[in-house]
């Protein structure tokens, strides 16, 4: 066990970290321990080149997940890596915070080089078809018109899968406008489309409950619950589902659609820095990481605005 790792975990959630970002805390400084552990390293005589091997460790540890993928379990790529190491830093910078005895200071954790992925994303034309799949492929009229809500929102508003099941009715108003709490505590306002706003105003007329959140389930041991409210995992398997139905090619998934918001608001000439506060992003070079622009919309870019594209 690390020293004062439940003291660190404590002040996280005091300063109002949600439960989603210290459960990734907790989960990634175990890793870090169990290295340690692996590695017969005492913590208080952690040196730079302890943070070498842990950085071949993880490595070490992504192929070990090679063969355990068609088990379902991911394997770690640079930015996961990052994570990990930024987990470790923020746990190194507590210590010294508290004035508690700290091995190492926190900049000598270096992070991987990570390279830039542009991640694919699917035709418009297959967003919608995804976004319009509920209608179809649900059975029951209240789960068709519920998760078509979701999926219209997530779509109109480019917000988070977490974001979207966290919401709670008081957070829309008339308008469409919705006021929320993203990563970092960090608010903003997103806005409903009129064809969104429709939709969910459908869904919420179905609604004969006092319960607060915005999306709630049907079924499932959580139903009874006064402030039970949808999982982001019951959302993200609803969506593989519709996919294959559908046969989209292209992976597609809840980021996938934040993806395809933010992607075709710039061909249509968004504006970057309204993508970025629409998004939530601290960085505005987070933002064009999201932004996949399409080869054809480059080469009409290029024909539009280049100075001499006029012929002599």
């Amino acid at each position: 066990m690390l020293p004062h790792v439940d003291d660190f975990l404590l002040n996280l959630q005091a300063n109002k970290y949600s439960a989603e970002t210290i459960y990734n805390y907790e989960r990634d400084l175990n890793v870090f321990s169990s290295f340690l552990d692996e590695s017969d390293i005492d913590f208080g005589k952690l040196d730079k080149r302890s943070i070498t091997y842990y950085k071949a460790y993880l490595v070490s540890r992504d192929r070990k997940t090679a063969s355990l993928r068609r088990q379902g379990e991911r394997q770690l790529d640079s930015r996961s890596v990052n994570r990990m190491l930024s987990a470790l830093r923020g746990y190194l910078r507590y210590l010294i915070d508290m004035d508690y005895p700290c091995p190492l200071p926190p900049e000598a954790v270096k992070l991987t080089k990570a390279g830039r992925k542009h991640p694919q994303v699917a035709e418009l034309e297959d967003l919608i078809r995804l976004v319009e799949a509920p209608s179809t492929l649900e059975s029951g009229l209240k789960t068709a018109l519920r998760n078509r809500a979701m999926l219209e929102v997530l779509f109109a508003t480019g917000m988070r899968i977490s974001e979207l099941c966290n919401l709670d009715r008081n957070q829309i108003d008339d308008t469409g406008r919705i006021f929320i709490t993203g990563k970092g505590r960090k608010q903003r306002f997103v806005y409903l489309t009129p064809r969104a706003k429709q939709h969910l105003d459908s869904y919420i007329n179905t609604r004969q409950d006092d319960c607060p959140a915005l999306f709630v389930p049907y079924a499932g041991k959580n139903v009874t619950k006064p402030r039970r409210r949808i999982s982001t995992n019951y959302l993200q398997d609803r969506i593989k589902r519709y996919r294959e139905k559908l046969k989209i090619n292209v992976p597609t998934s809840a980021h996938s659609l934040r993806h395809g918001f933010a992607t075709y608001l710039a061909e249509k000439g968004a504006n970057p820095a309204a993508l970025q506060i629409l998004l939530g992003h601290e960085s505005l070079d987070t933002t064009t990481r999201y932004v996949h622009a399409s080869d054809r919309y480059a080469e009409e870019t290029h024909h539009k605005y280049h100075p001499l594209a006029e012929s002599d």
